[in-house]
């Protein structure tokens, strides 16, 4: 990450932990504030832009909460099968043998 990128970052968690709505300016001028010269006001717009209306705290709590529950499905059923008689893998086994096989079934090959 370079230096303008974590400068834009920690000033918009200023402003988000102030209660301050993030903006381009509001951004340049803490940056500004903390002498930090090589940022350009390119970084301070697309951030404002990319977190307007968003509530930053809430983001910084719920990180790597939005793909929980897919994980969760898969690792369900493998421990039902396994739990139903172990056939979970034999099952899983078989599904890609046959992807495999159903690829030879065109009647031709990479190399042909």
């Amino acid at each position: 990450m370079s230096t303008s990128e974590l400068a834009t970052s920690y000033a918009a968690l200023i402003l988000a932990d102030d209660g301050v709505d993030i903006t381009a300016d509001k951004l340049q001028s803490l940056i500004k504030a903390a002498n930090i010269e090589e940022v350009e006001p390119i970084w301070t717009s697309i951030f404002a832009k990319a977190l307007e209306g968003k509530d930053i705290k809430d983001l910084l709590l719920n990180v790597g909460s939005g793909g929980g529950g897919a994980a969760a499905a898969p690792a369900a059923g493998a421990a039902g099968g396994a739990a139903a008689g172990g056939d979970a893998a034999p099952a899983e086994e078989a599904k890609e043998e046959e992807k495999e096989e159903s690829d030879d079934d065109m009647g031709f090959g990479l190399f042909d």
